[in-house]
């Protein structure tokens, strides 16, 4: 590719993804592009890269490719049920939630994806401007909602209040999609409120598949 098409190239992309309402990857673009350029990929490809067909089964053989291949039909969107991808760091979690939610956009469908450390630094943020209603009418919007490495780090009383609410006012109405590298057992420490764990997971798993995923990095 050219300089001319490249320089092209790159204000259609990030049109595109904030369109799509793919901040992390807006945020991160000039990063991955320079990965891409070190690995002789073009920006296009690399970001190609997240998609079903390109994750290695045979490298995670605890996923279960069928069920996989169920999930990127996208009832569960249709249905406004939720999916939660489980197992350590490294395993493939999020390739395979940015790979549904990729299936979902080229449906036609409105998708959101945020780190859950992205998404609660924003909603500081919302709450010192006074806009957090505004906020959390923005994430109800999106008929998939992929919340992206729960359980890193602790939450507050302030987060884990905002998640609860986002869980319970997207509830039977839109589907989210999230990923965790902790079991469910620990998100009363991740909450630092077993009650208020325990609700959030009571109408986040009342319509959802959970898929553990185990092996190596």
């Amino acid at each position: 590719m050219n300089e001319t098409s490249s320089d092209l190239l790159y204000p259609r992309v990030q049109a595109a993804l904030r369109t799509l309402q793919l901040t992390r990857m807006t945020a991160e673009l000039d990063a991955l592009t320079a990965q891409a350029a070190t690995h002789n990929w073009s920006a296009l490809e690399y970001l190609d890269h997240k998609t079903l067909d390109q994750f290695d089964f045979a490298f995670q053989p605890s996923v279960n490719e069928r069920q996989l291949r169920d999930l990127a039909s996208l009832r569960f969107v249709a249905n406004a049920e939720n999916v939660l991808f489980l197992g350590p760091p490294g395993v493939g979690k999020t390739h395979l939630a940015v790979s549904l939610g990729m299936a979902a956009v080229t449906r036609g469908m409105s998708v959101y994806f945020s780190t859950v450390a992205d998404l609660l630094e924003q909603v500081a943020r919302d709450a010192r401007a006074d806009r957090l209603s505004q906020r959390m009418q923005a994430l109800c919007r999106p008929q998939l909602l992929i919340l992206d490495e729960m359980g890193y780090f602790p939450l507050d009383k302030r987060a884990a209040q905002f998640l609860f609410q986002l869980v319970s006012r997207r509830y039977q109405k839109g589907s989210i999609l999230l990923t965790s590298n902790k079991s469910y057992a620990d998100w009363g420490d991740i909450f630092s409120d077993s009650v208020l764990a325990s609700a959030l997971l009571d109408r986040l798993l009342h319509q959802a598949v959970t898929l553990n995923i185990r092996g190596s990095s």
